[in-house]
């Protein structure tokens, strides 16, 4: 068996684990990288990118749609036609370029590239099967970076018409009708795209509302807007069985009722859990924290030398997350004093109208034990949001009521997702609303209405 050694290993190449071996890399260190799939992971192949792309391409067509009827200003076109191929055939080159770009990131960094399995023997020595035959990797520090997997439900295991989000980003045409399980983000944004896309969608959800982890008032937007778009609501409802033959789903709500759904395709987006199974966890033996391997603030894990990032770590499940947690896993390793201590993590869904929050909603912070102040501007009174043709939402900051730190920012709005770095910075920097309040904000932005909420928590807002 042929032997290889090295300073770093990195188990996992999505966001986590490719950040972490680009930062080792570029900070000196001997790092071997093992990815047994794409470049990428889950996000930059099934997830985020390829859902964006997509999502891209039902906000044009519906714009195309309006036009054809008269509904958009100043353009007129014929009746346009869906190109699913060409849709999807445009979505895989982004991902491909993305893909190869990162080949080369770890490249530049000297990073050296395992295709192929990966299983953890020990804290020190990995057995990767490669294509021409298994390679021991021993390294004097491991991160762990084996990311997450959609979750299954007994009553619909995945197979045939029965779809995670993975199959549904590489459907070789559009279904008629689609029923998606579960009223998250990732179930939300795919079935307003594909609603968008003239597919009949029905959202069957078990909560009480949609977007049941994102604060009501900035999800009842986006369930408003789902109704427009004439996607069919079921909430406190579970889903029982699919007839395939028949393209009928039965669901069940909370006062026993049956109800059978059109569905000759069912998405299930009732969550995501941690990879803890393939890997060799069994043989390292480390402490968990739930369902979870339990870190400290260096993003060690109970064995020394044995780091973990990402979804294996914890909630949130984000991309951006498991970036930040790699560079401080490398830096740590290279003997620099970090920590991962954020004051707060963006997140972001990318409905129509997109949401972002970073910090606690008003409930979280009163929950919290604060008293507080809340400013709140609506984007219909925000001249650029008018001349984009969609005034929905809102945006609002959330402050301390003794001192006016701020505690968190949330909006709701086209194109608000692009706000979530100045949430984040605002509330990293420590920024009262005076601070927000006195800076010039460009116009006409979208971004005027921060300072008209921070203006509006203060009590003098100028444009309301």
């Amino acid at each position: 068996m042929d032997a290889q050694s090295c300073e770093v290993l990195v188990l996992g190449g999505g966001p986590g684990g490719y950040v972490a071996a680009i930062r080792a890399g570029q900070l000196g260190l001997n790092t071997i990288l093992v990815e047994e799939a794409a470049l990428g992971g889950t996000c930059l192949n099934v997830g985020c990118i390829p859902s964006k792309a997509l999502i891209h391409v039902a906000d044009t067509f519906e714009m195309a749609v309006k036009a054809a009827q008269g509904g958009l200003p100043g353009v007129s076109v014929k009746q346009p036609e869906v190109d699913w191929p060409g849709a999807t055939a445009w979505k895989d080159g982004i991902v491909s370029r993305l893909t190869g770009g990162v080949a080369s990131l770890l490249k530049k960094a000297g990073v050296k590239t395992l295709r192929g399995t990966g299983h953890m023997r020990d804290g020190k020595t990995c057995v990767v099967d490669m294509a021409d035959g298994p390679v021991t990797v021993r390294a004097r520090h491991v991160i762990l970076a084996p990311g997450s997997e959609a979750v299954e439900i007994a009553a619909l295991p995945f197979g045939g018409p029965i779809i995670s989000s993975t199959e549904a980003l590489a459907l070789e045409e559009l279904p008629k009708t689609l029923a998606v399980v579960g009223g998250g983000y990732i179930g939300l944004e795919l079935g307003s795209a594909f609603a968008k896309l003239g597919v009949a969608v029905t959202v069957v959800e078990a909560m009480d509302r949609l977007l049941p982890h994102y604060d009501a008032e900035l999800a009842a937007v986006v369930a408003k807007n789902l109704k427009r778009l004439g996607v069919d609501i079921h909430v406190k409802s579970r889903a029982e069985a699919l007839d395939p033959e028949a393209g009928r789903l039965r669901i069940r709500n909370e006062d026993g009722e049956v109800v059978d759904l059109g569905a000759d395709t069912v998405l299930v987006t009732v969550g995501r859990r941690p990879r803890l199974e393939g890997w060799g966890l069994s043989e390292l033996g480390l402490v968990m924290n739930g369902g979870f391997l339990r870190i400290d603030a260096q993003c060690r894990t109970s064995m020394t030398d044995v780091f973990a990032v990402g979804d294996v770590t914890g909630e949130p499940m984000l991309a951006h997350r498991a970036m930040a947690q790699g560079v401080v896993a490398a830096e740590t390793i290279a003997g620099k004093r970090r920590a991962f201590d954020p004051a707060a993590i963006p997140e972001v869904c990318f409905t129509d109208p997109e949401l972002v929050s970073v910090g606690l909603a008003p409930e979280a912070a009163r929950a919290a034990g604060h008293e507080v102040k809340i400013g709140k501007f609506p984007l219909a009174a925000n001249g650029r949001a008018m001349t984009l043709g969609s005034d929905l939402g809102f945006v609002r900051v959330v402050a301390r009521k003794d001192n006016d730190l701020v505690l968190g920012i949330q909006a709701v709005g086209r194109d608000v997702s692009e706000f979530a770095s100045a949430f984040a910075l605002a509330l990293e920097m420590g920024a009262r609303l005076d601070d927000i309040a006195a800076t010039i904000h460009a116009h006409p932005t979208q971004g005027e209405g921060i300072q008209e909420a921070a203006l509006m928590a203060l009590g003098h807002g100028l444009h309301l």
